[in-house]
């Protein structure tokens, strides 16, 4: 099965509060597994990674769902203010819902830096929501502020999740994040990405062309998705 970015339409559920708004693929034949994906602080549903990694799943047959967090369809600029958290947690679950309202029977929560954190918060507040979390560059404290962890929440992370770090992301160290992970009852795994930041190589142009491949990969194995023979 192929997909290309083009085959993501525009979807919007506008019959909930927060709304959801983003791109959907949906790929023909039977879909088991479903992908809800979401941005950074600085980010909205269109960044080039999120679009890379929404074609490498859809390839594998999940319905992948982007979507741009409540803080950005009220503003398309700018980061999310201290208020918005709840309301972007809202607007996760209610992503969530729409895509297993689709048919999906196993959706996973993805979201990047800011959007990830949120995820985790939402997962550690509500369980039920998701299957498991992938998190891309989790922002575990402001750059050069490491005596200020944002870890509260973790204890209470019981489903499994994957978090996918830069070897020079200012917001967290390869050590730190190790650390941090011994917090979580939950299953956990690490993927280390080398020589890259907290855009994880995607940033402006530039791409890590193996990466979407290699997270897709990591998140098949470490939720028991790929099949028998492989």
């Amino acid at each position: 099965m192929s997909t290309t970015d083009s085959s993501f339409r525009p979807f919007s559920d506008t019959s909930v509060d927060p709304p959801v708004r983003g791109f959907l693929t949906h790929p023909e034949g039977p879909v088991q597994n479903g992908l809800v994906l979401t941005h950074g602080a600085g980010g909205n549903s269109r960044g080039r990674l999120l679009a890379a990694l929404g074609t490498a799943f859809a390839a594998d047959g999940f319905a992948v769902l982007r979507c741009d967090l409540p803080f950005r369809q009220n503003r398309p600029y700018g980061p999310p203010r201290p208020g918005d958290a709840a309301r972007d947690r809202e607007g996760l679950k209610n992503a969530v819902r729409a895509l297993r309202q689709l048919g999906t029977a196993r959706i996973f929560l993805g979201g990047q830096s800011y959007g990830g954190r949120q995820a985790t918060m939402l997962g550690a507040d509500e369980p039920g929501v998701t299957e498991g979390l992938l998190l891309l560059s989790y922002p575990l404290h402001p750059p050069g502020r490491s005596e200020r962890p944002r870890t509260e929440h973790l204890p209470r992370l019981t489903i499994p999740a994957l978090f996918v770090q830069g070897t020079r992301d200012p917001f967290a160290s390869i050590e730190e994040m190790e650390a941090a992970l011994k917090l979580i009852p939950g299953k956990t795994s690490l993927l280390t990405v080398e020589g890259v930041g907290h855009d994880l190589g995607f940033k402006g142009k530039q791409r890590v062309n193996e990466l979407p491949a290699a997270i897709r990969q990591n998140l098949l194995k470490f939720f028991g998705l790929l099949p028998v023979a492989a």
